[in-house]
């Protein structure tokens, strides 16, 4: 029947290890798995990600990690293949003690994105420990007197294997005085007591020898014997007797040391030593023996040692009472450790995701964590929070596990980083809290374009600068990190696809210097205005863009230009001025322009040199020339005047203009042109060396024309044969004829004279104007209507006098002026 019995149980137990080797997914998501102890490290256990659905090679992608919550894995995960293996050998014992079932427990953690599941790995118990005893030769001592049937409690054997595999039985040798029979605890293993079954006679054997073996239900079992030396006392007819057989007693777990836990009694009805009882600790495991301790006369059981309801619930004492005749009782002290809520809860983060990117959307998960408290009756409901009012919230996911995720919008300019402290209290009495701070960064990305110190920025440089000369800086701030902030320059070409800007300005690309490529001519170009671009180094790019204004300023670097009398080294025109001419007579005006702007153009008039410095002044402001007195007939007729034209620049620029002045006498005198040429040639600008020529050859065809006529008139009319000379008056030569010249005090001529007004660029509306004599007007005599040319025709006499009535010209060139 035994062996029935013991095959039955061996069925069984193969039959429950083949059912937890199969794997469960169940309940909360969580994977669960079975191993046995003693398994080689590098066994295989299961594949996760058949497990979990995944693909091969999945777990490596998403960067698969295994989390234990003792911080120690014991087991190790190949990300290519999802194969779990045992990472070291496993040793139930030691691992879980005496707890039925070991459950190990761990969680897988993925990441992009981030998800972790709950896993748990049973580990089954073989028959790897035999039974031992703690006290391998105990001693009885029975008084012979002891009735049939007594019982006599024995140390009971420890075998750290639990289930089929721990303690199943005892056997005793073979003997005459005893029986073996098998008791079991509420709580502990099992164990054996003797039975009396023949009185004992110390005359006839003092001492019973015997050898009691605990036997495991393993296959092949184990054992483990003890050699029990039984001592026959003398005649002590009665044995103490305990109040209770059973004391029972509630401790709360964090009582101090030596703590009253209960108090045992005992009496006996013999007289003398045999009536005085000792108590003591009988045989109890050696983690009683550590933590109670009883006071041998008084039998007050007291804490040696602390109490943890975590790690032990209850606790079963045998106490033993001895007479002084040796006789002995036992009784039992139930201690029940009351828990307390001496543990605040536990938190424990498996995952971090940071630095986290400032555009994560709401709900992103930022940490994993699980929450554990060891008071599980006392503690109460465990709530989270977070210390301070932060951008994330506390999102439950199952059981006691919890995710950190955003709730807010993030902005790395305006915070960098979190330091956000999670709160787990439990609800005691008395409350516990724990707080763990983890530590998120916010990543920066590229939402913030580069913004101009200005709005408009306006430069100048001045005329003739050196080339690449720097003349001036724009900047642009980026509220990114990194490349995102890295700003960079560049000019943008104009909208009117001019792209001539590009040959004046150049800018640096990094830091926004700004460089004139040429040399600037304010004559040529006043300002201009180009666009910079700011762009940062982020993907996509971001810029904004600036309008800068490039004002350049104006150096004195031309000198006056004498536009009238020209000074091209050409014979002078001489000015008449009647020796009758008052004081203030206008006898010409110089004019001169400057090619420069503000008072570097302002021209003042000077004379520099004069034959005769009383008889002449200059208008300083308009360069007009009058005479100071009134002319005598002592004033050489020849008069030469040098005058000064200066302007107003720093340092001022000047230049000078030659003239000669005839003082005639009623115009009647002929004046000779004086050919000395200027010792100092001023240099002419061309466009007005090309007029002049201009205005020459047309001087020149206007000689030729008045030559013709005149030789007509000559031989047509013998008696006004008079020999007129003709000179030029503007530019080059101005001819009057000799009758025409009449002496008269405002220096007028005697007869209109016709001009025609020419401007130096062939439009009228020129700020500086030429006069171009016509046909002077001849007189013809009385009876002469007109005059037959070569060709036969007949010419008016009247037809090219252009006379206009009240258009009295002066005789002086420079009157023409307007």
């Amino acid at each position: 029947m035994a062996v029935a019995r013991r095959k039955l149980l061996q069925n069984r137990q193969v039959g429950s290890l083949l059912l937890f080797l199969c794997i469960s997914v169940g309940g909360a998501a969580t994977i669960r798995y079975s191993v046995v102890e003693e398994m080689e490290s590098g066994s295989f256990v299961a594949n996760v990600a058949k497990d979990l659905g995944l693909e091969i090679g999945k777990l490596a992608a998403r960067g698969a990690r295994l989390v234990s919550e003792g911080n120690k894995l014991h087991f190790r995960l190949h990300r290519k293949t999802g194969d779990l293996f045992v990472k070291e050998k496993l040793d139930r014992e030691s691992l879980c003690g005496k707890a039925d079932p070991c459950v190990l427990h761990f969680e897988i953690v993925l990441a992009e994105p981030l998800q972790s599941f709950h896993a748990e790995v049973r580990v089954f118990d073989i028959n790897d420990n035999a039974p031992i005893f703690p006290n391998k030769e105990p001693l009885l001592k029975i008084p012979e007197s002891t009735p049939l049937g007594s019982r006599f409690p024995l140390q009971s054997a420890q075998d750290l294997d639990v289930g089929l595999n721990g303690l199943q039985n005892y056997t005793l040798s073979a003997n005459a005085y005893f029986h073996l029979h098998t008791r079991f605890r509420s709580h502990g293993p099992k164990y054996a007591e003797l039975v009396l079954d023949k009185p004992l006679d110390r005359e006839e054997q003092p001492e019973v020898n015997l050898t009691i073996t605990a036997v495991d239900g393993g296959s092949p079992p184990k054992s483990g014997t003890a050699h029990i030396r039984v001592e026959v006392l003398d005649v002590n007819d009665h044995v103490p007797q305990f109040s209770r057989l059973v004391y029972r007693a509630q401790v709360p777990e964090n009582s101090i040391h030596g703590s009253l836990v209960a108090t045992v009694t005992a009496m006996d009805l013999d007289e003398g030593s045999n009536k005085k009882i000792t108590y003591s600790l009988a045989q109890n495991p050696e983690a009683i023996l550590q933590t109670f301790q009883i006071d041998s006369e008084t039998g007050e059981v007291r804490l040696r040692g602390p109490l943890d309801f975590e790690a032990m619930e209850t606790y079963d004492i045998d106490i033993r009472a001895t007479d002084g005749g040796g006789l002995s009782a036992h009784s039992k002290v139930l201690v029940e450790v009351v828990d307390v809520n001496d543990n605040p809860p536990e938190v424990t983060v498996s995952s971090v995701s940071s630095p986290l990117p400032e555009d994560s959307p709401l709900q992103t998960v930022v940490a994993l964590f699980s929450i554990r408290d060891r008071d599980v009756r006392v503690g109460g409901k465990i709530t989270c929070f977070l210390r301070e009012d932060l951008p994330f919230a506390i999102k439950p996911t199952f059981r006691n596990a919890y995710s950190l995720v955003t709730d807010r919008g993030l902005d790395r300019e305006a915070v960098s980083g979190y330091n956000v402290t999670l709160v787990a209290m439990d609800t005691g009495p008395p409350s516990l809290s724990t707080e763990t701070v983890i530590e998120v960064l916010i990543s920066d990305i590229n939402d913030n374009p580069p913004v101009f110190q200005e709005d408009f920025y306006t430069l100048t440089v001045r005329e003739n600068n050196s080339p690449a000369i720097f003349i001036g800086k724009v900047h642009a701030e980026d509220l990114d990190l990194g490349e995102n902030a890295q700003v960079t320059y560049s000019l943008l070409p104009p909208k009117s696809g001019d792209l001539s800007v590009f040959a004046y300005i150049s800018i640096n690309s990094d830091n926004g210097k700004l460089y004139a490529l040429r040399t600037m001519d304010y004559e040529a170009i006043q300002d201009f205005e180009f666009v910079i671009k700011a762009a940062d180094g982020g993907f996509p790019s971001l810029s904004s863009q600036v309008t800068v204004r490039v004002v350049v300023l104006d150096d004195n670097d031309n000198r006056p230009m004498i536009l009238y009398p020209l000074q091209n080294g050409t014979l002078p025109c001489n000015d008449l001025v009647p020796r009758s001419a008052e004081s203030g007579y206008l006898v010409t005006k110089v004019v001169a322009v400057d090619g420069d702007s503000g008072q570097n153009s302002w021209l003042s008039y000077h004379l520099l040199k004069a034959s005769d410095s009383g008889l002449f002044s200059v208008q300083q402001q308009n360069g007009e020339i009058r005479t100071l007195r009134q002319i005598s007939e002592r004033d050489p007729m020849m008069q030469k005047l040098i005058i000064l034209v200066q302007d107003h620049g720093q340092p001022a620029l000047s230049t000078t203009a030659s003239l000669n002045i005839l003082l005639v006498d009623g115009f009647s005198e002929p004046y000779l042109q004086f050919r000395d040429g200027p010792k100092h040639p001023t240099k002419v600008n061309p466009s007005t060396r090309y007029l002049v020529i201009s205005l020459a050859v047309l001087s020149f065809l206007f000689l030729l024309s008045v030559t013709g006529i005149s030789i007509i008139h000559i031989y047509q009319k013998i008696k006004y044969r008079e020999k007129i000379t003709v000179q030029e008056h503007f530019y080059d030569d101005c001819n009057f004829p000799n009758h025409l010249v009449q002496g008269r005090a405002n220096g007028s001529l005697s007869q209109p004279c016709s001009y025609e007004m020419c401007s130096a660029t062939g439009t009228g509306a020129s700020e500086f104007r030429f006069l171009k004599r016509f046909m002077p007007n001849f007189p013809f005599p009385p009876g002469i209507g007109e005059v037959k040319t070569q060709a036969g025709s007949k010419l008016p006499a009247d037809s090219d006098r252009n006379r206009s009535p009240g258009s009295e010209g002066h005789a002086r060139v420079p009157d023409g002026f307007m």
